[in-house]
C-alpha cells in the first residue's frame, strides 16, 4: 500500500534529535506516548498523537491499522547489524571445545583450527548452500528486529572462492526483506597457497577487486590488522589501493594487539571494528576522528576475553556501535539484542547509549543516513513489543522479541 497510519503505541522510542558523537543520557530520550505513524511510500511521513493523524487520515482517505488492544505496545527503531559473518560453510564446534578448555584462539589457529577451517568448509559448499544457510540466519536476524546488516566475504581467500561468496551474498539479499550491505575481506588472513602476505594483497588488488567492481558486487573493503594476519604497513598499503579504486574501507582493528585503529583513523575508515586492546591512545584518537567505534561483545564471550572500552569510548566523544560479529569461530551467537543488553550491564552504557549503538550509529558505521530513527522522512524500518515500557527491552536482555517488524513501511 503506497500510504497507512499505524498504530496506537503507549510509547515511540524515537532517538531524534540525538548526536552521532559522545556519551548519551537517558534524560535525553525522546520517548512519545499514545502514537501514531504514518508511512507514505516505504517513508515515516509523520509521528504524533494517534488520535490526531487519526482525524486526518480519516479526511483522506488513507487507510487505519489499528494494533490489536490486548497488549500495550511499545515502538521503536528497527536494528542494524553492522558487522557479520554469516556467510560460511560448516561451524567450528571443535574450536570451541578446546577454548572452553583452556586452549588459546592463536593456537588452535596453529593447529589447523580458526579462520582457515572454515576456509575449507566454505570452499567445499556449494553456491546454493551458502545462500540457504545464510537466509535461515537472516531469518532468525529479522525475528529479532534487524533490517539492514551487513555481511562479509573473507572464508574463500582466492578470486574463485570469493566471487562465489558474494554472488550466494547477492542471492540471498534478493530473497530476504533485510537490505544486505556486502563487504570483500578477502583480506581475512592469508590465504593457504600463498607464502607471501604482500604478494597475496597484490593478488586480491590485481585479480578480485576489479571483477568485484565489475560485477557491483560491494563497495566496502576491508582488512584484518594484526601480525598473525595483516601488519600495519602492508595493510595500509592495500587499503590505499582500494580507497583510490573507490572501495569505502572499514577495519577488523585491535583485536589482540593495537595497530589497527591507529590506521583506520589515517586512512579515514567508515569503521574500526573490535578495539578490545586499544589503549587511551588509540581511544583518544578514535575519539578525535569521524571513524566508528564499532564493539563486538559477542567476540568477547565467545574468547572469553575483555570487552572492548566502550564506556570510556563514549566518554572521550567516540561514535560507538555495537554488533554482533555473528560468524562460525569467535561469535556464533548472533542476537544483537542480547549482546547489548550484556555489554551495557559490563560496559555501564545507559538505555539511550545502547539503543544509538544498534540503530543510527550503526547505520553510520555503514554509511547510511536514512535509518535507525523514527522521524520524518527516515525509512520506515522499525518494530514492536508487547510490552508496557520500552526499558523492558533491554532487561530481558533478548528474550523479548519484537511482535512486528516492518521494512521500508512493509510489515515483514
Amino acid at each position: 500500500m503506497e500510504q497507512y497510519l499505524v498504530g496506537t503505541f503507549r510509547q515511540a522510542l524515537t532517538l531524534r534529535n540525538l548526536p552521532f558523537k559522545g556519551s548519551l543520557k537517558d534524560e535525553n530520550l525522546e520517548v512519545l506516548e499514545n502514537v501514531g505513524v504514518w508511512v507514505k511510500n516505504g517513508k515515516i511521513s509523520a509521528i504524533d498523537n494517534f488520535e490526531k493523524l487519526a482525524k486526518r487520515a480519516l479526511t483522506d482517505g488513507v487507510e487505519i491499522i489499528e494494533l490489536p488492544k490486548t497488549n500495550a505496545w511499545v515502538l521503536t527503531p528497527s536494528l542494524v547489524d553492522c558487522h557479520t559473518h554469516i556467510c560460511f560453510g560448516g561451524n567450528r564446534a571443535k574450536d570451541y571445545a578446546l577454548r572452553i578448555a583452556g586452549e588459546s584462539y592463536l593456537n588452535i589457529a596453529k593447529a589447523g583450527g580458526g579462520i582457515l577451517d572454515t576456509v575449507r568448509k566454505t570452499r567445499l559448499a556449494t553456491e546454493e548452500e551458502l545462500t540457504n544457510s545464510m537466509l535461515a540466519r537472516l531469518q532468525k536476524m529479522l525475528s529479532q528486529g534487524v533490517t539492514t546488516a551487513e555481511v562479509k566475504t573473507g572464508y574463500g581467500l582466492s578470486v574463485e572462492e570469493e566471487l562465489k561468496m558474494l554472488r550466494s551474498i547477492e542471492k540471498a539479499s534478493l530473497q530476504t526483506p533485510i537490505d544486505i550491505i556486502a563487504t570483500c575481506l578477502a583480506a581475512h588472513t592469508l590465504a593457504p597457497e600463498f607464502a607471501d602476505k604482500k604478494a597475496y594483497l597484490e593478488y586480491i588488488l590485481q585479480e578480485l577487486l576489479p571483477l568485484v567492481q565489475k560485477e557491483n558486487f560491494c563497495k566496502r573493503v576491508d582488512i584484518f590488522v594484526e601480525e598473525t594476519a595483516f601488519h600495519y604497513e602492508i595493510a595500509k598499503s592495500y587499503l590505499q589501493e582500494a580507497k583510490a579504486l573507490g572501495f569505502a574501507i572499514t577495519i577488523h582493528a585491535d583485536q589482540f594487539s593495537t595497530a589497527g585503529s591507529r590506521l583506520a583513523v589515517e586512512i579515514q575508515a567508515l569503521s574500526a571494528d573490535h578495539l578490545e586492546a586499544s589503549t587511551e591512545t588509540e581511544i583518544k584518537m578514535l575519539a578525535e576522528s569521524d571513524t566508528v567505534a564499532v564493539v563486538l561483545p559477542g567476540a568477547s564471550l565467545g574468547l572469553g576475553m575483555s570487552f572492548a572500552p566502550a564506556r570510556r569510548l563514549l566518554d572521550a566523544g567516540a561514535c560507538v556501535a555495537i554488533s554482533t560479529d555473528w560468524n562460525p569461530g569467535s561469535a556464533p551467537m548472533g542476537n544483537l539484542l542480547l549482546q547489548a543488553s550484556v555489554i551495557a550491564a559490563q560496559q555501564k552504557l545507559c538505555t539511550t547509549e545502547t539503543w544509538a549503538a544498534i540503530t543510527f550509529r550503526a547505520a553510520k558505521a555503514l554509511g547510511l543516513h536514512d535509518r535507525g530513527r523514527l522521524q520524518e522522512n527516515f525509512l520506515a524500518d522499525m518494530m514492536a513489543f508487547a510490552c508496557n515500557d520500552y526499558r523492558e527491552v533491554l532487561y530481558w536482555q533478548g528474550q523479548m522479541l519484537p511482535k512486528f517488524v516492518w521494512k521500508n513501511g512493509m510489515l515483514v
